[in-house]
């Protein structure tokens, strides 16, 4: 005997305005901040327009990707729907911020082998108005980025850029208080290197779930003891747990029940264990009859 329940809820759909929203704004600003960066020749404002496009091209995909998820499959063969979309998306956006940190990387050395002398006032200006365009994005995209993980990606993008304007700003007032053309590409530097730990934080994240690892803060040791512990069940084995996307973690088990045991109370009491003790809404459990030999096993 088998069974289900499904989880309906989305967070990616419950938070999709918000990267409407965040995308209007990062791609207004990445054209203003390119054109100033040409011309005023600032590696940091160069790297922050850099850090803008990326967001602007992950913020489009996560949006994309956001749909596409929740579109319905007409052919049958998507079994889990499209839901991995959106975390396909958030490993692209971790491809981006890695790509931008390494050509900001490669310039800020050799910037600093070359001082090139930039408007301090350019660089002042744009950071401001970088740093205010971020924040509201920031805001917007906050409440998203714990319970998504493509939210999440376009979240710390944008947090990214956020910090490369505060450089900016900061290179810009070192530039004029001290006349050293060092500060843009130091500053470059030191942002290249925050954002890339980031990145590859938020893709351990991504590899974790296209790996199908146990979702975070679920110890498979712990779920199997608790639904051993369900009245009637005397052997838990083929247990399971992956994460489908953010917020829909994914169960299966087999189950053996005592021979006087009903399989209809098994069923629903694990199913509660998982759902109330481990936040899993969709469990598919088979329960077996000790000495039934109902179950084949697996190879794997």
């Amino acid at each position: 005997m088998s069974g289900h329940t499904h989880q309906h809820g989305h967070t990616g759909a419950v938070h999709r305005w918000r990267l409407q929203v965040a995308l209007a704004l990062t791609g207004a600003f990445f054209v203003l901040e390119l054109v100033a960066g040409i011309w005023s020749g600032s590696l940091s404002v160069l790297s922050d327009a850099g850090h803008m496009a990326a967001d602007t091209v992950g913020l489009t995909v996560a949006l994309t990707a956001s749909h596409w998820a929740t579109r319905p499959d007409r052919t049958g063969r998507r079994t889990y729907g499209r839901y991995r979309a959106e975390i396909f998306a958030a490993g692209l956006s971790v491809l981006l911020m890695l790509v931008v940190c390494g050509y900001v990387l490669i310039n800020a050395v050799q910037r600093i082998g070359t001082p090139v002398s930039v408007p301090a006032g350019v660089l002042a200006v744009v950071g401001i108005a970088g740093l205010v365009v971020n924040l509201i994005a920031l805001a917007l995209l906050r409440g998203g980025s714990t319970e998504n993980l493509n939210v999440k990606g376009a979240y710390l993008e944008v947090l990214a850029d956020a910090l490369g304007s505060v450089g900016v700003l900061l290179a810009g007032v070192g530039t004029w208080l001290t006349g050293s053309p060092l500060w843009d590409p130091i500053l470059a530097l030191a942002l290249a290197v925050f954002v890339g730990v980031r990145a590859v934080r938020l893709g351990r994240e991504v590899i974790g779930v296209l790996g199908q690892s146990a979702p975070p803060g679920i110890d498979p040791d712990d779920a199997k003891v608790r639904l051993a512990g369900v009245p009637g069940v005397v052997e838990v084995h083929d247990l399971h747990l992956w994460t489908l996307t953010s917020g829909m973690n994914v169960a299966t088990a087999h189950l053996v029940s005592a021979r006087d045991a009903d399989t209809a109370e098994v069923l629903v009491a694990a199913s509660t264990v998982l759902r109330e003790g481990f936040g899993i809404d969709h469990a598919t459990l088979q329960v077996e009859p000790s000495g039934s030999n109902a179950c084949q096993g697996t190879a794997w």
